[in-house]
């Protein structure tokens, strides 16, 4: 059976998605003030890498973990649900303008807006 990774394209199309989502979320103004002293090359490498992971496409992700990573976000920037929901709509929004389909789209956002995922996130 074909991973989720896999039915969205594989690599090529994550990484496309991933520079989509970013131009998204840079022109959004709810969201991008998080990434003004973000390297977002390096950025969009983790986030690639972490989806890649997330959807089925390796075994293992070697970046730090959502909570580690998002916690001076919720300490010092104030980074809330809200600011999740946000982050989640610019994907979908994403996912739509690159023709993919509604099922595969619930997929993702089953994977990537899990509760745990939103809890580490927001370091609750």
């Amino acid at each position: 059976m074909a991973t989720l990774f896999e039915k969205l394209g594989g690599a090529d199309a994550v990484n496309a998605a991933v520079d989509k989502f970013y131009e998204r979320v840079l022109n959004d103004d709810r969201v991008k003030h998080f990434f003004a002293d973000v390297d977002m090359k390096k950025q969009k490498g983790h986030q690639a890498a972490f989806l890649t992971y997330a959807f089925g496409g390796a075994p293992q992700y070697d970046g730090r973990t959502m909570r580690a990573a998002h916690k001076k976000l919720v300490e010092e920037q104030g980074l809330k649900g809200e600011h999740f929901d946000a982050i989640a709509e610019d994907l979908v929004l994403t996912l739509q303008e690159m023709g993919v389909g509604q099922d595969l789209i619930d997929q993702v956002v089953a994977v990537a807006g899990a509760p745990q995922h939103r809890s580490d996130v927001l370091n609750d």
